[in-house]
C-alpha cells in the first residue's frame, strides 16, 4: 500500500543540502534543478565531479563546499539528501537530519527517506509528480514519458483560460466549485471524442 502524501514544494524558498558529489549526487542536484532551477542547494563532499562544478559556475544558487561531511552543515536547511557512496557517513546524515526535525532523503535506502524524488511530468503550470513508493523508478520513468506524450501542448493555454474565468467568477467559494467543475466536465468530454 502506497502511503505517501503527495505535495508540492516552493523549493526556491527552502534551502537544500546534498551531501555527495559523484554520480548520484549529480542525479539527484539535476533532477531538482530540472523541476526548480531557482532552487538554493549546498553541497557538500570530499570531490566534487566536474559536472557538478560546471553546473554550480553557471548557477549563483548552488554553494560547493568541498569538505567531509559534519553536522553542522545542517544548519539552516530544510531538505537534505545524503548521496555519497559510504552507507555509514548516509545513516549518520539520516540521523543527525532526524534530530533536527529535517525533511530527509537517503538514495537509494528507501528505510531512510521522508521523501522520495518521483518523476515528474510539467507542461507549463500544469505539474504531475508520479510515485511508485521507491519500488521502481524505472516504471515511474515509463509513465513519465507516456504522460509527456499523452498530455497536449496547449493545457497552460487551458489552465491560463479557466484562471481567468475564474477570477471573473462572483459568489462564494462553493458556487465557484461548481461553476469550474462544470466547465472542466465539458473540456473533458471534448478530449474523450478526440
Amino acid at each position: 500500500m502506497n502511503e505517501l502524501y503527495p505535495i508540492f514544494l516552493k523549493v526556491h524558498q527552502l534551502n537544500t543540502l546534498i551531501v555527495g558529489a559523484g554520480f548520484v549526487g549529480l542525479e539527484k542536484l539535476s533532477f531538482l534543478l530540472k523541476s526548480s532551477p531557482q532552487a538554493h542547494v549546498t553541497i557538500v563532499a570530499i570531490e566534487i565531479s566536474d559536472e557538478i562544478r560546471q553546473i554550480a559556475s553557471a548557477n549563483q544558487r548552488i554553494t560547493l563546499i568541498q569538505d567531509a561531511y559534519h553536522q553542522k552543515y545542517l544548519a539552516g536547511k530544510h531538505i537534505v539528501i545524503a548521496a555519497t557512496d559510504d552507507k555509514s557517513v548516509n545513516e549518520q546524515i539520516y540521523h543527525n537530519a532526524k534530530e533536527r526535525f529535517l525533511l530527509v532523503n537517503v538514495a537509494d535506502t528507501p528505510e531512510f527517506c521522508d521523501f522520495y524524488l518521483g518523476g515528474i511530468v510539467t507542461k507549463g503550470n500544469v505539474k504531475i509528480a508520479i510515485s511508485t513508493n521507491g519500488k521502481s523508478p524505472t516504471t515511474a520513468k515509463r509513465l513519465r514519458q507516456l504522460l509527456e506524450e499523452v498530455i497536449p501542448e496547449d493545457i497552460n493555454e487551458m489552465v491560463e483560460n479557466i484562471h481567468k474565468y475564474r477570477e471573473t467568477l462572483k459568489g462564494d467559494f462553493e458556487y465557484k466549485v461548481e461553476a469550474l467543475n462544470k466547465l472542466t466536465e465539458g473540456l473533458m468530454k471534448k478530449n474523450q471524442k478526440i
